[in-house]
């Protein structure tokens, strides 16, 4: 059964048995109060009349909660003010909601069936394969039903390459091999057969001295 209680200004939905945090009230740890505001009542996915009912609930602890810190400032007045606060709470544990109490609830203690979780043997010699689902690492692969066993064998290389027809291997083709740098320092440089271009404007400079010379 559930209870819907106002209590400090804030609502609160309960059960026999929870804790909840409210606004302080009076009173020393281990004292008994009444929450008479009971908006809802209910137990399950039924409503129940809240009328005349009541929350009983026994105080745990009284508690404060984490600092806060207030802080006023007025530019160009030189006001300045700083202060500290800690909200105060009391933490209840709620003992009975109407005639149904917490130690009437009926205790949720359901333990699992224990199952043996561990892996079974492998039946047989080397190569068997491990029921329930793990397979050894020498067992055979099974592929549609055709059982093929891991080999390793070495792989003889092949000189040569056999033809689609099954006639005779043709030599395959050497390798290109690209050439060292100390073939490339030794071998000779080729001279260039490309001429020297003539310097712009030499033309018609050696043009202009021969005709002052004749002059």
């Amino acid at each position: 059964m559930f209870a819907v209680v106002r209590t400090g200004g804030k609502q609160y939905r309960v059960a026999a048995g929870d804790k909840i945090a409210v606004e302080k009230i009076p009173g020393e740890a281990g004292d008994s109060v009444t929450l008479a505001d009971v908006l809802l009542a209910g137990e399950g996915a039924q409503v129940k009349a809240a009328d005349g009912l009541t929350v009983a609930a026994e105080i745990i602890a009284q508690a404060k909660g984490e600092k806060v810190i207030v802080f006023k400032k007025r530019r160009r007045h030189n006001y300045r003010r700083k202060a500290g606060h800690r909200q105060q709470y009391t933490i209840l544990r709620i003992t009975a909601i109407g005639d149904h109490r917490a130690d009437d609830a009926p205790a949720a203690a359901a333990t699992a069936p224990a199952t043996d979780t561990a892996a079974p043997k492998a039946k047989g010699g080397k190569g068997a394969a491990v029921e329930g689902g793990l397979i050894a690492q020498d067992a055979p692969l099974k592929v549609d039903g055709a059982e093929s066993a891991m080999v390793d064998a070495p792989v003889e290389a092949k000189s040569g390459v056999e033809t689609a027809d099954g006639g005779a291997p043709v030599a395959a083709e050497p390798a290109k091999t690209e050439p060292t740098e100390s073939e490339l320092v030794d071998a000779p440089k080729k001279k260039s057969t490309r001429k020297p271009k003539a310097a712009k404007g030499g033309d018609d400079a050696a043009d202009a001295g021969d005709a002052g010379n004749q002059a």
